[in-house]
């Protein structure tokens, strides 16, 4: 018979680590005292801060006015001018165009984070090998000013590199992002080549001076990394710590690697700002919205650079909820927090800054984790996991302070604490509401006039299915596939057509649908976004693969090689590619934004 140990007990729950949780069904689930002695060991590795850090009482600014926009995998929204992957060009005009044609304010897209500086290049946005810096995967290679200055044969090798992934934009086959790189990086290699005008080598130098170590830091993990591979852990010793790798990157080969990568951040963090101006130009009152993700990779540039920042032997995940119920394992290393207590929030409010640079708004990818996040021992299963808290007043502080001038969204999708919610909007922080997920007091579709004004909403999110897949029942039918499900069959599709019913019902109810006939996916798909119109939500966001009728979720948690998460392009009901040149003439796309909009 097992017995619990009340001294550790008493004493996780002093350094903040909750001993016990309510999981998705209400019930109260006790944590292993195994889970609870390994974080208690790796919470009192780090001193506490010693008091000296005052929290911030900023407010982060509330958007303008209400408005729209398009939501977008980027990697995925392809053009007939990129190569096989969306990159910051296609951004730019995707802004340009839907602010000018239909009146969008915004455009929230995908994190932006660094991968891999060589192939095999990771798929998941969300687990980078930095949210520091941008991956040049992203960049529009004819875009660069260099460009123009290369020779007739450079550039005929430049179409040749390209062509092969453009006419791969053309058929329905999954992004890959190996091909890209590696046809980029040919490119970038001959454009380095080029030398600078005096303007672009001063503007080059002050790039350089402004980011300091930080850059430094990414451009010698890259070099090494070239020759070491990916994960700093499997270094040779005396290269693990960064400071003593800094001798070794100064040399030769390695200093001209090291002095590449900080000449690529360069031209796409110039690029990135190319398309928050297109944005605003064209009339945006915000702009792009860029993501940040929970974490990064446990061996890639951030976990080397402030390794003194992470907690050991833990990954960041999530406990079992109704459309996850293994639970969830990110593979990510959670910050420590003590260690960043006693470094003042300097590490987080560094991470934040940088990411809001890249645009006119910031989405926090599960804010929770500001106040607690889902600690999972190595080679634990999800399930036993423990929730450790952080210090709320100075992370969201740290936050609030940062986003002058910039609109923050917190992702409070799951299982959040009632307190945080109030928290986050004290702060200015907008909140998520997804539509799947609000339900009133009876279990009915909550009404418009209930959901919350200083929030972001949506229909459906990357991790979900499309309103057509719900419709049609196949979300089930690719779950049940992919051995995903912890009920019968039989017990889910039920589930899953009972919500179906009741949103078409909600519908009806507010005339957005006629009563006493089955919506096709298109009817459907507008009504649920003309409802969300009717909140008083501030912002609204429109998923753009449901609204060009595309029924596969970007990404199926719980899976890895089984389903192809993050390398889907942006394809139609039928299965065929849709361009960003197909969507003025798309009959969907256009009614969803008309919906959306309340028109």
């Amino acid at each position: 018979m097992h017995v619990e140990n009340g001294e550790l007990r008493r004493h996780a729950a002093e350094l903040g680590v909750a001993v016990s949780y309510w999981d998705w069904q209400g019930r109260e689930v006790t944590v292993p005292d195994e889970t609870l002695a390994a974080i208690v060991a790796v919470l009192e590795d780090a001193p506490p801060a010693d008091g000296s850090f005052a929290a911030s009482e900023a407010v982060a600014p509330a958007p303008a006015q209400r408005s729209w926009g398009f939501a977008v995998q980027l990697y995925s929204l392809r053009s007939r001018n990129s190569w096989g992957f969306g990159d910051l060009r296609d951004l730019a005009d995707l802004a340009a165009w839907s602010a000018r044609e239909l009146g969008a304010g915004f455009v929230l897209i995908n994190p932006l984070h660094a991968a891999e500086p060589l192939p095999p290049i990771s798929a998941s946005p969300y687990l980078p090998m930095s949210r520091r810096w941008v991956s040049p995967l992203y960049l529009r290679i004819e875009d660069i000013p260099e460009y123009q200055d290369l020779s007739d044969p450079e550039r005929r090798r430049v179409a040749q590199l390209s062509q092969p992934l453009r006419d791969a934009s053309q058929t329905p086959a999954l992004i890959d992002r190996d091909a890209v790189w590696t046809a980029k990086r040919e490119a970038l290699d001959m454009l380095r080549k080029v030398p600078l005008s005096d303007t672009r080598q001063a503007a080059f130098d002050t790039f350089r001076a402004a980011h300091g170590q930080s850059l430094a830091d990414w451009a010698a993990w890259c070099a090494l990394a070239e020759v070491h591979g990916p994960d700093y852990r499997a270094w040779p010793e005396s290269l693990r710590d960064p400071r003593s790798a800094e001798t070794e990157v100064q040399r030769g080969d390695l200093a001209t690697q090291a002095e590449f990568h900080t000449w690529v951040q360069w031209l796409v963090l110039s690029q990135v700002a190319a398309a928050q101006a297109a944005a605003r130009e064209a009339g945006m009152a915000i702009g792009v919205i860029a993501d940040l993700a929970i974490g990064a990779h446990p061996g890639g540039a951030d976990a080397w650079a402030t390794q003194e920042y992470f907690a050991r032997g833990f990954t960041v995940g999530a406990p079992p909820d109704g459309f996850n119920q293994r639970g969830q394992d990110w593979g990510l290393p959670p910050m420590h927090p003590r260690a960043v207590a006693a470094a003042g929030y300097r590490p987080l409010a560094d991470l934040i800054n940088a990411n809001l640079s890249l645009g006119g708004g910031l989405r926090i990818d599960h804010v929770m984790g500001l106040s607690r996040l889902w600690w999972i021992p190595a080679g634990a299963p999800p399930t036993e996991g423990a929730y450790v808290y952080y210090d709320a007043a100075g992370t969201l502080g740290t936050l609030a302070a940062a986003a002058a001038g910039s609109i923050v969204v917190g992702e409070d999708l799951g299982t959040v604490e009632p307190w945080l919610r109030e928290a986050l909007a004290a702060r200015g922080v907008l909140g998520t509401q997804m539509l799947w997920f609000e339900r009133g007091w009876s279990d009915e579709p909550l009404a418009p006039q209930w959901w919350r004004e200083n929030s972001l909403v949506t229909v459906s999110t990357h991790d979900l299915p499309p309103a057509a897949a719900f419709l049609s029942g196949s979300q089930v039918t690719d779950r049940l596939n992919l051995g995903l499900l912890t009920r019968p069959e039989a017990e889910e599709r039920a589930e899953s057509e009972r919500t179906v019913n009741d949103w078409i019902g909600a519908l009806v109810e507010q005339g957005l649908l006629p009563a006493g006939e089955r919506p096709t996916a298109d009817e459907f798909t507008v009504g649920l976004y003309a409802y969300l119109a009717r909140t008083p939500a501030r912002l609204i966001g429109v998923n753009l693969a449901e609204a060009t009728g595309e029924t596969r979720s970007q990404n199926m948690p719980g899976t890895c090689e089984e389903y192809p998460n993050w390398r889907l392009p942006l394809c139609g009901r039928d299965g065929h590619p849709v361009l960003l040149e197909d969507l003025a003439t798309n009959a969907l796309v256009s009614a969803v934004a008309r919906a959306a909009s309340g028109a």
